[in-house]
């Protein structure tokens, strides 16, 4: 899956991704869902993992750095709230720091390969490639057994 969901949420201050997009309903419906910890139904489901080293590229100071990490995160924001609308998709979670690891819960690996495969989503994927990250792995799972405290 390139680049699926992929958000800095530790750099909030509620720790809750804010997306943007179109239409208050897809806004509201992203926030209800997307907490630090996503509210996933009983398995089996899937999970993709996500996981990132972002470049170089945001380590300077600089106009053309700030550019680069604001557009990042408006395109990241804008993916959570497209896959929100998505069918199938039923919560992420994410973290960064030096490695960023962000999980993307769906109902079936279907609805996995009509995300991927998003017209914005492939736009973002191929950002990714060429500016955002220096390296990545996307590792698609089946989740046979959760619990929770």
């Amino acid at each position: 899956m390139g680049n699926p969901l992929s958000m800095d949420l530790s750099s909030r201050p509620d720790n809750t991704a804010k997306p943007t997009g179109e239409g208050t309903d897809a806004i509201q419906c992203a926030q209800s869902r997307i907490a630090l910890i996503a509210q996933t139904p009983k398995p089996p489901y899937y999970a993709v993992i996500f996981t990132s080293i972002r470049s170089s590229n945001d380590n300077n100071d600089n106009e053309a750095t700030t550019k680069h990490a604001q557009d990042y995160s408006a395109t990241a924001d804008r993916m959570v709230a497209l896959a929100a609308q998505a069918e199938g998709f039923l919560g992420v979670e994410s973290a960064r720091n030096e490695v960023g690891i962000t999980v993307s819960y769906w109902s079936d690996l279907d609805a996995i390969k009509k995300w991927k495969n998003h017209t914005e989503h492939i736009i973002a994927q191929e950002k990714g490639k060429q500016g955002w990250y220096s390296a990545y792995t996307t590792r698609i799972c089946r989740v046979e057994r959760d619990y929770s405290l």
